[in-house]
């Protein structure tokens, strides 16, 4: 069982504008692998607003590969996997617009949102947001780079399970009366959490 976490960057208001992925794999409890990917957005159009958030430029993404060529590079990992995000909402809206975009169908995968997860383990964290998550297990990072927000995402899943003391974060949701994520070839399951 192949467990993922995963980020993406927007250039722009719309959810199929991504122009950054990071991933991070997990094993064993731990993070083994981290990779970012620059992705050409379909039209191009970057806002200033969301350049002031995470820095990318047009000219940094104009040689970049668009979004089907990227995402292919891992679709073997992707297969059967577990993903995880940070507010996994905004993120599998993002995949699926980008697919929608380019007339793609949907992989085979589940999902958890780290958010969710965060905030039904550590309630007293006045914040759940990622700097406060990384602040709270004492990482450092830059925000907002896909490839270290994917990291960090995945190293408060495991400090999750950890807390839980749950062998694999595959087991988390039971603990916490979460329903997985799905997405599969005909469209999409939220994550969802029960309140208390």
């Amino acid at each position: 069982m192949k467990t993922i976490a995963i980020d993406f960057e927007t250039a722009n208001e719309t959810r199929g504008s991504a122009c950054s992925v990071g991933l991070a794999w997990i094993e064993d409890g731990e993070v083994v692998r981290v990779e970012e990917r620059l992705i050409r957005p379909h039209d191009m159009r970057f806002s200033s607003f969301n350049i002031a958030i995470h820095g990318i430029r047009p000219e940094h993404v104009e040689d970049a590969p668009e979004f089907p060529e990227v995402m292919d590079e891992f679709a073997e990992d992707f297969r059967a996997a577990t993903m995880i995000a940070h507010n996994a909402a905004f993120d599998f809206s993002v995949w699926r617009a980008c697919l929608d975009l380019y007339r793609f169908g949907y992989p085979e995968l589940s999902y958890l949102c780290s958010v969710k997860m965060s905030q039904k383990v550590w309630p007293h964290l006045g914040s759940h947001r990622l700097n406060a998550l990384a602040a709270h297990l004492g990482l450092q990072f830059m925000h907002h780079n896909a490839a270290e927000d994917a990291a960090v995402c995945a190293r408060a899943a495991i400090a999750i399970a950890k807390s839980l003391d749950v062998a694999h974060i595959r087991d988390i949701p039971a603990m916490i009366g979460m329903k997985v994520g799905r997405l599969f070839a005909g469209g999409y399951a939220p994550c969802t959490c029960r309140l208390k």
